[in-house]
């Protein structure tokens, strides 16, 4: 055999062998990346803020518990940062809405959906929470049309937003933005000086709705689940469209300055429930299946730290509507109508 020849086939050898290492040390290093010894979970601005503290440690409990790994906690004051998180494999675990979601999934494919909270009958037929656009009491009556509340107004005027990363405090209202105006799309609506005056973004429910109290909006989106803690419905009901909400007496801060403040929404729109969503790539199988069950048991269910009762004034990451209410498993294809609404 030729020297040169002989030297082709060793090198070649070589270099097979050396690919068979380095695939097997690729494949123990994704195995090591799932079996990591700690599991981060991450939230949003919202479920970030100090009064939900003990649900958050609560859900710590419940995971460690279920895997026996080490937990760590990561609040954000950016919906991005939490979306960043999750996709990157950063964290692999997320508590977040349905649009933060359907954002995290186009970026990695990986990140799915596992949990849901049910609607009121445990099954996942109405569950769903509210989106408002929301207006000061005293200047309400000037948003009426023909005796009816309407949104021809709001064009043209400032306006507060959660983040373009919120479902129900932007994708969702603005999408009946668009639909009310017949808009081409919404890229009018993302900042001011070109369909509204000014557009400002709360970066958490709470925020936005701060935004309106203290004048520096007109009307404001925001959901209702964020701020029960808060708002009380002094006349008419969540669902229900010109409905008074006033600012709680034992108000915490920021909401503290401005008890007794009333609001009217002037729209009112139903939102897909959040997921809880996972990593699939930085989170095993075992350690996935061992939260699901725990978290569609009654530790989790009945857990009044995490799931409070109706009526609770204790803020929990999820809200019991009824006593039948519960978390169930879910799959993205449950999340078409928001991917359909995130798409436009």
């Amino acid at each position: 055999m030729k020297k040169g020849r002989l030297l082709t086939i060793c090198l070649g050898l070589v270099l097979l062998f050396a690919g068979v290492l380095t695939g097997c040390s690729s494949q123990k290093s994704a195995s090591a990346k799932k079996d990591s010894g700690k599991i981060t979970v991450v939230f949003y601005p919202n479920e970030s803020a100090k009064n939900f503290t003990g649900s958050r440690e609560e859900m710590k409990k419940q995971i460690h518990e279920a895997t026996g790994k080490e937990v760590d906690i990561q609040t954000t004051t950016d919906y991005n940062v939490a979306i960043e998180a999750i996709a990157s494999g950063k964290a692999q675990l997320a508590f977040m809405g349905a649009d933060g979601y359907i954002q995290a999934h186009a970026q990695n494919k990986k990140v799915v959906p596992f949990l849901l909270q049910s609607g009121e009958d445990g099954t996942d037929k109405g569950a769903s929470y509210r989106s408002y656009l929301m207006v000061p009491k005293d200047k309400a009556e000037s948003y009426k049309k023909d005796g009816k509340y309407d949104i021809d107004k709001i064009k043209g005027e400032k306006i507060s937003f959660v983040s373009t990363s919120s479902t129900s405090g932007y994708a969702v209202p603005t999408d009946e933005i668009q639909k009310h105006f017949k808009l081409e799309n919404k890229d009018k609506l993302a900042e001011g000086g070109k369909f509204f005056d000014k557009v400002l973004y709360g970066s958490s429910h709470p925020g936005s709705a701060i935004n309106l109290l203290k004048g520096d909006a007109d009307v404001a989106a925001f959901d209702d689940i964020d701020l029960t803690p808060f708002l009380d419905v002094k006349d008419g009901s969540y669902d229900k469209v010109g409905s008074t909400f006033k600012v709680k007496d034992d108000a915490d801060a920021p909401f503290a300055e401005f008890k007794g403040k009333e609001l009217v929404n002037i729209s009112v729109l139903p939102v897909q429930n959040g997921p809880f969503v996972v990593n699939t790539e930085t989170l095993s199988d075992k350690d996935r299946k061992a939260i699901e069950k725990r978290f569609t048991s009654k530790d989790v269910t009945e857990n009044p730290k995490l799931m409070a009762k109706p009526g609770s004034k204790t803020p929990t990451l999820w809200q019991k509507k009824s006593a039948k209410m519960t978390l169930l498993p879910v799959d993205d294809d449950w999340y078409k109508p928001t991917h359909e609404l995130v798409g436009k």
